[in-house]
Formats: structure tokens, C-alpha cells, sequence
């Protein structure tokens, strides 16, 4: 029985992919957008730039295997975010941009202007993708404002290719925006799910008129109950919406749901008319048995990662597919579980300098393209059976068997060392007990003032340590022009007035790829870019095998930048988690094992810190909430070993050491309880775009120790003004008692240009002063 569709009659295609990397294999969209940022291209010559990536991609997602004419092309390509694409598509962009238009008001509801505020950005799921908040209130109107999404479609119809259009979906776009400022308290922009769906089926109409036989629609939000929305009501949206969109004149419509288990929500999709409908098999799973309404439908199996970088068992895979059939689908297509934009290109360009590994890598990993061959051979596999494919399913579990026996994957010493943890290594001494030992070592002011740990990376920097890698620049030349710019950081911020002080990280090219590179276990790509918002491109680090630590990884620098001034220098530190959220961590052994093996290697690197005179040190752990397990059930077991392994990583520290992390851009409500479990001694958080909008729930928890919401939006070009910083520091001395309060920015300066940068930290300066005299002391 095959797949029918009322719309357009094609069948879906039996391979394909949810979306595919978009930054170009060497970052050219990066360098377009940020040339037309610069002034240096017109809006001509970024499109043509976009155009031309968008043309390779297609090109090369047909030699892989995938087919030109069917509908398997994902038509996925953004500037800069997929829900920034719906926002400008639907015309919700508030109103301050309404000065603005065409990709300039794209790009400025990204980044800001001057006075004008961008949107709020935060995690995307349970990814190291940030996306752009919509803001919606019973003031946003709908209309239909963009059609990129028609023109890319017709754009490859013009080359021969028939493409499929993806839109985040309806639902999931409203599930993941906040009420505008004027909405009346209890008001949720689902509330607005009538007034938005009409527009989406315009878009619906205009593709099928353009010729498009399928649509996407992206509905990650049923995978979820993190969003404060009862399951019933979300499930209701989805029958009202897909009832109004496969009314009309349209494209087939198939709907994925990646990231986690669909569950109920399987149900609800299959009473709907929509024609295909992907599940995440990574992930989640599908139910044992039929399921209603299935039977005139396309089941599309997200069985390849589309996640990780791991070469897939594909006879493991295939019994998978094969199994399927019980659900009662009128067939079964293969496809990856989530967009590929979350890994990098392609494995084939990598090199690794150690021989063995670098073989060893070669066969065990998988990129975006190598997916989409595995999703082809699967589609080939279950349309002609297991002997079409014999080479390829031995030659993945020959792979598999290489990866479970090939020394580092399992250190003995390493293991033995995690065994024989104990309790009483997970705690510090009370906290009233270390703030008082702190307070008579530091001899800080009320409402202390830092940055979060680097500063802005010049061109010079970035061609020192290039060159440093590259055996053009000998070693003691390197560590003079590191040392030059660490004194050079410590005397602006000397000269600013900070308080506590950081070195600035110049040797660091990477917050995670740094650790990686000094830590057995890891290895770094030289290609492996992937998106993390925008224009931000990181490479994250592959965790293949056992974690220990062969020497002091951050001593040298930390110590030399405290020589040259009397005021507190922070060691800074990455925590475990977030170094395996930002790499792509090993799938063999339990994810509390690894946190385990990299806390214990930076607790040595603490006391070595400590033994060079650090008094602070700052764990960073961006990352907790966001690898938070989308399903509430999940949730216990991932905070205990995060929280855990953070607390193995500082409960080594001196009473008198003053211990800090730093969270940033993520929902961090839901995880109130695993911040107070660190027991860091000050949490910096951000909160400038939301306008410290965690703090009262900080507050109502009983947080009871320091605290440092952000209070500069690094993420913007824009510089705060004094005045803008005052009261973002006067709000958060409401919630926060003068002497737990610490005023600091969102995040690190990296990514900052050293002009803007100094007249906001100068700024934040001067309002901490003016605020700071008026908070009672203590």
C-alpha cells in the first residue's frame, strides 16, 4: 500500500534528511553575513553568496544518493536563525523594528541597534543551537511578510531540483515564544494559534502553486513537557492547526518531531490529515503496537543521529526499520532523527596527527555527509533487502568492533580512580564557614565587579595562535605574545576599576577545544565547524575515550597574570558538563561516567591552581540546563550526575577559595534547585535581555549565596548605556542582598571588539558605583 496524498498525489521519498549544515564547509555564509555587516558587500552580494551555498548544498546532497526530483532535499537554509525566519515570514517582529526593513530588520531583531534592543536568545532544545525568541501579545498582527521560503523553492525548481520547504511548525513556534511586555499576566502566545495558522496556510498555498509536491513542518515542541503548557493543550493545538492546514490548496504536509520521544503525540498526529509524519528513533521510540490512523500515512524513521558523529550499526539500524511494520503505516521511509545542522560537514576532510587515531576516527565517525549515505544504504536496504547492501552493514560493525577494543577507549587506572569515590568527596565545608574565610582573604567592596573570563580576541591573537599550531612561531615567541596581551588585559581592567580580575584567555581559541586539546581522551577536528547561533560557528571536540589529565593545563598563565597585580586574578575552568555538552561525547558508557572522569581532572588542576596562589577560581557550566532532558521523568537522574560531577570537580577547594560558575542563555526556572546543588560560592547567570527576570525565582527558592546576573548583553554590538546599566543594577539589588550581589556581564567578551568593550565595562562600572553606595551595608 503506498502513500497518497490529497494534495499533490507524490509519494514521499524513501531517503532523506531533516535538514543539513548551512554555514558552508568553510564557514562562507560566517563570512558573507559578517562582511555585510562590516559594509564591505551590498545585500546583492550576500544573497549571491547565500544563492551559491544553497546551489552546493542541493548539488551535493543528490551525489550522496538523495533524490533530485522527489522531494528528499530539504529546503532548510537560513541568514542566521530558523524561528527568525518564521517571525519575519508571519510579521510578529515587535514594533521597534518597524523602522526597518527587508534583511536589515532581519538582522538588526537579531543583534540590536543603538537603543533598540534585539530579541531574547536562548537554547535550542537540548542542542548547543541558540534561537531567537519571538514576543507575542495580543498587540502582535499576523500577515504573510516574507516569501524566502517560496523564492528558495522556486530558486531550485529553476535548477531542476523539486525540494522540500521546512517551517518550523505552527505549534512549536508559539510553545517557544514569550508574552510581550504588555501581555496581561496568565497570557500565553498559544492563545494566538487561530490568528497564526491562516498565514501558514497562505504559505502553504503559495508553495503548491509554485510547484512544491511536500512541505516540512517542524514540531519539536510535542517531544517535550519542559514548556510550561499542559500536554492536553498542546495536543489540541496540533488537531486545530492541522485541521485548518490540510483543508486547503497545499503540498503534502509531513510533520517531524526530533529531539525526543513523541509518545501521545504520535496519536494525535495520526488523527490528523497530514501525510507523513517523522518520529525520532534516537532518542525515542515507537510504540509496540498499530497505531490509528497510520494506515494512509508515511511513517518516517529518524534512525541515524543527526545529533552525534557516530558511525551508526546499521544492521542494529535496519532491525529497527524493519520492526516498524507492526505500527501499520502505509510504508516506512528513512531519514536522520534531527536536522543535521548539528554536526559538522564532512569526515573525510579531517586529518589527525596521530597515525593510529587518525584511522581509527575515519572508520568510527560519521558527519553530515557520511549520514546521509547511511540513511540512503538503510532506504536501500528496506526497499531491496539485506543482500543489496552486504558490504556496507559489515563494514559498519566491523567499525563497531574496532571502537569497543582499541586502547584509550578503556583506561583501567582512570576507572579504578572513579570506583573508589566516596561521599565525602562531593562536599565542601558549610558555606558560612568558607564565606567568612574568603571575606578575610579577598576583602572585596559591596556589589564586586568582574567579567566572566575572556576578552576580546584580535586579529593579532587569533594570527599568533595560528601560526603557534603551525610550528611558524616557536614556543617562547608565543608565550611572549600571550603573556603581552595578558598584561595588556590586566592593566585595562586595572585602569577601569573591576575588582576581580581574569587573564582573558588569549591562548584560547575555545572554551571546550582548549581543554580538549590538553586532556587524553579527546580529539579536535580542523573542519568540524557547526552553528551555534548566527554567524558563531564552534568546533566542537569528539570524547572518544577514557578522560584523565597529563599535566596543569591553566597554572602558568593564571599565576603570571596575578603577578602583576595585587587584586584577585580568577583561574578559569570549564565544568564537565558543559565540556561534554560542547563536544561530541562517546555513546559507549554511561554520561555520568564522563563527568566523573573530567571532574576529577579538573579538581587536580584546582589544587594546583590553589598551590599557585589562586584564590578564585571559576568553573563555567553554561551547559547544565541545557542538555536537561526534555521529558520531566528523565530529569532526576541527569541532575544528580551533572550536579555531581561539578561537586567532584570543587569540593577539593580550600574554605578560603572562592569558587564560581557561570550559566548562560538558557531557561534556568526549571533547574533552580540543581544551581543551589552546585554550591558554588557566586553563580553568574545571564539575565540582560530577560531584565533579571530569574531573580525573583532565585529568590523565592531561597538562594542564599552570591550571585551575578549579567547586566552587559555581550551577544549584541551595541553598547548598554550608563543609565541602562543603573537600573538593570538596581533591579537586581531588589531580589538580591547587597552582599551576595555581584555585577558582571552576561558572558564572556570573546566575541567583542575591544572599543565597545571597554566603554561598557567603564559603564558598568560607574552604575555599580552610583548604585552601590545607596545598598545598605552589612
Amino acid at each position: 500500500m503506498t502513500t497518497a496524498p490529497q494534495s499533490s498525489g507524490a509519494r514521499f521519498p524513501a531517503a532523506t534528511i531533516l535538514g543539513y549544515p548551512r554555514i558552508g564547509r568553510r564557514r562562507e555564509l560566517k563570512k558573507a553575513v559578517e562582511a555585510y555587516w562590516a559594509g564591505k558587500i551590498d545585500a546583492a552580494e550576500l544573497e549571491a553568496a547565500a544563492a551559491g551555498l544553497r546551489a552546493g548544498v542541493r548539488a551535493r546532497l543528490v551525489e550522496l544518493g538523495l533524490d533530485a526530483q522527489g522531494s528528499a532535499i530539504p529546503e532548510s537554509f537560513s541568514f542566521y536563525d530558523q524561528v527568525l525566519d518564521v517571525t519575519t515570514a508571519v510579521g510578529s517582529l515587535p514594533s521597534r523594528f518597524d523602522g526597518f526593513e527587508g534583511i536589515d530588520q532581519y538582522f538588526t531583531a537579531a543583534r540590536g541597534v543603538g537603543e533598540i534592543a534585539p530579541l531574547e536568545m536562548t537554547k535550542w532544545f537540548d542542542t548547543n543551537y541558540h534561537y531567537l525568541v519571538p514576543e507575542i501579545g495580543p498587540e502582535t498582527t499576523f500577515a504573510l511578510s516574507s516569501r524566502r521560503v517560496v523564492e528558495q523553492f522556486v530558486e531550485a525548481k529553476a535548477a531542476g531540483l523539486v525540494t522540500r520547504p521546512v517551517l518550523v511548525g505552527p505549534v512549536t513556534y508559539l510553545l517557544l515564544s514569550k508574552a510581550s511586555d504588555v501581555a496581561p499576566e496568565g497570557y500565553q502566545p498559544l492563545d494566538r494559534l487561530a490568528d497564526l495558522v491562516p498565514v501558514y496556510a497562505e504559505i502553504l498555498a503559495e508553495l503548491a502553486a509554485a510547484g512544491a509536491e511536500w512541505v516540512q513542518l517542524d514540531e519539536p515542541g510535542l517531544v517535550t513537557d519542559n514548556i510550561d503548557v499542559p500536554v492536553e493543550r498542546v495536543h489540541a493545538a496540533v488537531t486545530e492547526a492541522y485541521a485548518t492546514l490540510t483543508a486547503g490548496a497545499r503540498p503534502a504536509i509531513f510533520v517531524a518531531t526530533p529531539f525526543g520521544d513523541l509518545r501521545g503525540g504520535l496519536d494525535v498526529l495520526a488523527g490528523t490529515a497530514v501525510e507523513a509524519i517523522g518520529i525520532d528513533l534516537v532518542r525515542g521510540s515507537a510504540p509496540a503496537g498499530p497505531v490509528t490512523g497510520l494506515e494512509t500515512k508515511t511513517l518516517v524513521a529518524g534512525v541515524i543521529d543527526g545529533h552525534n558523529i557516530w558511525r551508526a550499526d546499521l544492521s542494529a539500524k535496519l532491525e529497527v526499520l524493519e520492526g516498524l511494520k507492526a505500527l501499520g503505516a502505509a510504508e516506512v521511509a528513512v531519514s536522520t532523527s534531527t536536522s543535521l545542522q548539528h554536526v559538522p560537514h564532512d569526515v573525510a576532510e579531517e586529518t589527525w596527527d596521530d597515525a593510529e587515531l587518525d584511522a581509527q576516527l575515519h572508520a568510527w565517525l560519521a558527519f553530515a555527509d557520511q549520514k546521509v549515505v547511511e540513511v540512503v544504504t538503510l532506504a536501500t536496504a528496506l526497499g531491496e533487502g539485506r543482500d543489496a547492501v552486504t558490504a556496507e552493514l559489515a563494514a559498519a560493525s566491523e567499525a563497531l568492533a574496532s571502537r569497543a577494543v582499541a586502547a584509550g577507549v578503556k583506561v583501567e587506572a582512570v576507572r579504578a580512580r572513579t570506583a573508589a569515590l566516596q561521599a565525602g568527596d562531593f562536599h565542601r565545608a558549610p558555606y558560612a564557614e568558607r564565606a567568612a574565610a574568603q571575606a578575610e582573604r579577598l576583602h572585596l567592596p559591596q556589589l564586586p565587579t568582574t567579567t566572566i573570563g575572556s576578552f576580546p580576541q584580535t586579529a593579532e591573537i587569533r594570527k599568533a595562535r595560528a601560526a603557534f599550531g603551525k610550528g611558524d612561531l616557536t614556543a617562547e615567541a608565543y608565550e611572549a605574545e600571550m603573556k603581552a596581551e595578558i598584561a595588556r588585559v590586566i592593566e585595562l581592567q586595572e585602569e577601569i576599576g573591576l575588582d576581580v580580575l581574569v587573564h582573558g584567555e588569549a591562548e584560547r581559541n575555545d572554551m571546550v577545544q582548549y581543554f580538549a586539546e590538553l586532556l587524553d581522551g579527546f580529539a579536535v577536528t580542523q573542519h568540524g565547524w557547526v552553528q551555534s547561533y548566527g554567524s558563531r560557528c564552534t568546533r566542537p571536540s569528539i570524547l572518544w575515550g577514557d578522560v584523565s589529565r597529563p599535566e596543569p593545563m591553566t597554572v602558568a598563565w593564571a599565576s603570571y597574570a596575578q603577578s602583576l597585580t595585587p587584586k584577585p586574578v580568577k583561574g578559569m575552568l570549564t565544568g564537565p558538563v558543559t565540556i561534554m555538552a560542547w563536544s561530541f561525547v562517546r555513546d559507549d558508557i554511561p554520561l555520568g561516567e564522563t563527568a566523573n572522569q573530567i571532574g576529577l581532572a579538573l579538581r587536580d588542576e584546582i589544587t594546583d591552581l590553589e598551590a599557585a596562589g589562586i584564590a578564585v577560581v571559576q568553573v563555567d557550566e553554561p551547559a547544565l540546563r541545557e542538555l536537561l532532558p526534555l521529558r520531566k521523568d528523565d530529569q532526576p537522574a541527569y541532575l544528580d550526575w551533572s550536579v555531581s560531577s561539578f561537586r567532584l570537580a570543587t569540593a577539593g577547594a580550600r574554605p578560603d577559595t572562592q569558587v564560581h560558575t557561570h550559566l548562560c542563555y538558557s531557561e534556568f526556572g526549571e533547574v533552580i534547585g540543581a544551581i543551589d546543588g552546585l554550591d558554588a560560592d557566586v553563580t553568574s547567570i545571564e539575565a540582560a535581555r530577560s531584565r533579571m527576570e530569574i531573580l525573583p525565582e532565585l529568590a523565592a527558592a531561597g538562594y542564599a549565596r552570591g550571585v551575578g546576573p549579567g547586566v552587559y548583553d555581550i551577544h549584541s554590538p551595541r553598547v548598554p548605556s550608563e543609565a541602562e546599566v543603573t537600573e538593570l543594577v538596581e533591579l537586581a539589588a531588589e531580589s538580591v542582598p547587597g552582599q551576595l550581589l555581584w555585577i558582571n556581564p552576561d558572558c564572556g567578551l570573546k566575541t567583542r571588539g575591544y572599543t565597545e568593550t571597554t566603554e561598557s565595562l567603564r559603564n558598568l562600572v560607574a552604575a555599580t558605583l552610583a548604585v552601590r553606595d545607596a545598598v545598605p551595608a552589612v
